[in-house]
This record gives structure tokens, C-alpha cells and sequence, in this order.
């Protein structure tokens, strides 16, 4: 019967050890998922971060292609005024042959 009791013994100690073992690791296992979920936010907070800044960049250089494209057709328009006002009978002829034309392909 001694071994009996000395075998229940070493059990309950098995037992009392896998236990605290189990523990522990589903402490490991919270702190992970913790710092899993740290990381998480933290990424997404950076990659949200990069793609303010990528719109604000992309926001920027399109306002200067549009204020570049704005300089441009003003000086189209100026240099257009300009012929115009040089040779008023040439463009009065070029306006109606591109009239002609653009009524020639209406039609079709």
C-alpha cells in the first residue's frame, strides 16, 4: 500500500506541474497576442500614415500639372488673339473651312 500512496503522490505532483505549466504557457500565449495586436496597430497606424502623405503628395503635383496646363492654354489663347488680330481675313477663311468640316463629319 506504501507504494500505492507514493505512486498517487508523484501523480498529484505530475499533475500540479503540468498544470502550472499550462498556465503559464496560456500567459505566454495572451502576452503574444498582446504584443500581435501592438504590432498590428502600429503597422497600420504607419501605413496609414505613408498614404496621408502619398495623397497630400499626389494632391500637390496635380494642382501644379493643372496650374501648368492653365499658363499654357493662356498662352495659346493670347498667341490665338494675336494671329487673329494680325491677319484677321486668314483666320476668318481657316474658321470657316474647320466649320465646313466639322459639318461634313456631323452629318455622318
Amino acid at each position: 500500500m506504501a507504494t500505492a500512496a507514493g505512486t498517487t503522490a508523484t501523480e498529484n505532483r505530475a499533475n500540479a506541474d503540468l498544470e502550472a505549466d499550462i498556465r503559464q504557457l496560456k500567459a505566454d500565449i495572451d502576452m503574444l497576442t498582446k504584443q500581435l495586436a501592438k504590432t498590428g496597430e502600429h503597422g497600420y497606424g504607419t501605413a496609414r500614415r505613408a498614404a496621408t502623405e502619398g495623397v497630400e503628395q499626389l494632391r500637390v503635383q496635380g494642382e501644379a500639372a493643372f496650374e501648368t496646363l492653365r499658363g499654357n492654354a493662356r498662352d495659346i489663347e493670347a498667341q490665338l488673339l494675336a494671329n487673329v488680330r494680325e491677319k484677321p481675313v486668314t483666320s476668318l477663311a481657316i474658321a470657316a473651312g474647320a466649320g465646313f468640316l466639322f459639318a461634313l463629319l456631323a452629318r455622318r
